[in-house]
Order: structure tokens, then C-alpha cells, then sequence
């Protein structure tokens, strides 16, 4: 099948690749600071132009696709994606995701999660997925909790973010 017409239908919404024509979309809900402070430092603020430009072609070009927009309507307002492993690791995929702010607390990022588990053990040789929460983001935890994923450790002093030194928190949801 096309993947680049593939869609993943959600209660509220749908995921679906991401398209270089996003980028309008993607600064005006990436570009936040309470985004920001809960992802890796290589998801940028402010988010620009420039940014979006960088970004979209590397996520684009994956078949089959590992990066996802969160559409509501019609417009991408959030991201979600798997990165696989390599090495000894090569059955395991880290799980990551973002939500614009105006969305929070609807459950989207809940069922945006169930399904790319569901796609995720489809469609690679996966026995796990997992993903890791900074200490001050109980939201993102619980995100994974209702997802069907276990926490499996606390990696202590393991994360610096915003001046931050703080504790992360690994969730991972494992299938045979």
C-alpha cells in the first residue's frame, strides 16, 4: 500500500505522515514553551520556519513511516513517532510525542499513543516500545499508563532541561 496516503483513524481525529506542507501548522502548535520543557533539547524554542524546514524532510522520508502528525480537523497539531534501536537493541523502539497546548487533557495523546503501539508491533520486528518522562511531567506519565505501558525505572539525575537536573522516569510496554 501507499504509505503516503496511510491514516490511522483516532476517536477524536487521525494520524497520518507527516507532509512538507505542515509547516505552517507545525510552528504555529510547536512553537511553546510548556511544549518545550518536557522534550529533548533537539526539538527547538522558538520554533521557526527555519526549524520546520530542517525538520519535515528527515520525517518525511521514512518507509515505512515512523513519524506521524496529529491531526484534529484538518490541521497537524501535535507529533508522534517511533525511533528504533539498533545494535543489540533492535527490537526496542523509543516512544516519543508532543500535543499543542489548546488540546491538552482531551485524552487525544492517550489514543494517539494506543495506536502507534498497535501500528508500531505491525509493522516492525518489535518486542518493546518504550519511553521516558522527566520527573515533572506526571501528565505524560499517566499518558503512558492508560496506554497499557509499566514503569520500569527511574533513571536518578539522568535528564538536564530548562536549568533543570531532574530524575527520568522510563515507561515501557512489552509484547511477545
Amino acid at each position: 500500500m501507499s504509505h503516503h496516503n496511510m491514516r490511522i483513524e483516532l476517536p477524536q481525529g487521525h494520524l497520518r505522515p507527516w507532509r512538507l506542507d505542515d509547516a505552517d501548522a507545525l510552528v504555529r502548535h510547536a512553537n511553546n514553551r510548556h511544549i518545550w520543557q518536557n522534550l529533548r533539547d533537539a526539538f527547538p524554542h522558538p520554533y521557526t520556519a527555519e526549524d520546520a524546514d530542517r525538520w519535515l524532510p528527515t520525517a518525511v522520508g521514512n518507509n515505512p513511516p515512523t513519524s506521524f502528525a496529529i491531526v484534529i480537523g484538518d490541521e497537524p497539531v501535535g507529533g508522534i513517532g517511533i525511533v528504533p534501536k539498533d545494535d543489540v537493541y533492535r527490537r526496542s523502539a523509543e516512544l516519543g510525542y508532543w500535543l499543542s497546548e489548546e488540546h491538552w487533557g482531551r485524552g487525544i495523546t492517550t489514543d494517539a499513543v494506543r495506536a502507534i503501539v498497535d501500528y508500531a508491533f505491525a509493522t516492525f520486528d518489535l518486542c518493546r516500545l518504550y519511553a521516558g518522562v522527566f520527573d515533572w511531567n506526571p501528565a505524560s506519565a499517566r499518558v503512558l499508563e492508560k496506554a497499557g505501558f509499566t514503569f520500569e525505572a527511574r533513571l536518578r539525575r539522568a535528564v538536564t532541561k530548562d536549568g533543570r537536573t531532574a530524575d527520568e522516569l522510563v515507561y515501557a510496554l512489552v509484547r511477545d
